[in-house]
């Protein structure tokens, strides 16, 4: 498997960045889902000391992925995409790349103005970013849920963008991205 990005598919750091950070997306749905949800116990605590952490791990994942892009540039579109298509897929991409690092650090900004202490994995403790503040976890808060519905959003549309190219075009979007494939 090549590591770097050809000009008709990802290599395969761009593709383990890709799978590792839909990953823990999806499981950061649900671990902040369930938590949420979860009656105030030691368990939502610890469900939310992973929620947390795994943000601030896909923060720095997300920082490595847009290094890596900007050495490593993306494979060419289809030569028949119009350019509406070209225009909505990289506004998508670009939009998702946002998400990932304004949501953690939306959350951050909630953990430090509730003045709650935090340690990645109970390991490294992480600085407060934000003062001690009721109204700014609020307003945080909600930022923050606002932002995982507008990222649910995106994630539904990008998968389905994939498919409709694989199932619909026949073309290689999919499959260029897919693990242990390679393209000729």
């Amino acid at each position: 498997m090549r590591l770097r990005n050809s000009n008709q598919q990802w290599g395969g750091v761009a593709k383990s960045f890709h799978w590792l950070l839909a990953v823990l997306i999806l499981a950061m749905f649900v671990l902040g889902w369930t938590a949420e949800s979860y009656p105030m116990s030691p368990t939502k605590l610890k469900l939310f000391g992973l929620h947390k952490s795994t943000g601030l791990v896909i923060l720095a994942l997300v920082v490595l992925r847009i290094a890596w892009r900007a050495f490593n540039p993306a494979p060419a579109l289809p030569g028949d995409t119009s350019a509406l298509e070209r225009l909505l897929a990289h506004a998508t991409h670009w939009l998702l790349y946002v998400l990932m690092i304004v949501m953690p650090l939306s959350g951050w900004v909630i953990n430090s103005a509730a003045d709650f202490p935090l340690k990645i994995y109970g390991w490294i403790r992480v600085p407060h970013i934000a003062p001690v503040s009721e109204s700014l976890q609020s307003s945080a808060e909600a930022v923050h849920l606002t932002l995982f519905w507008i990222m649910a959003l995106l994630v539904v549309i990008h998968v389905a963008a994939a498919l409709w190219h694989h199932f619909a075009r026949h073309d290689t979007i999919l499959r260029r991205m897919l693990p242990f494939t390679h393209l000729h």
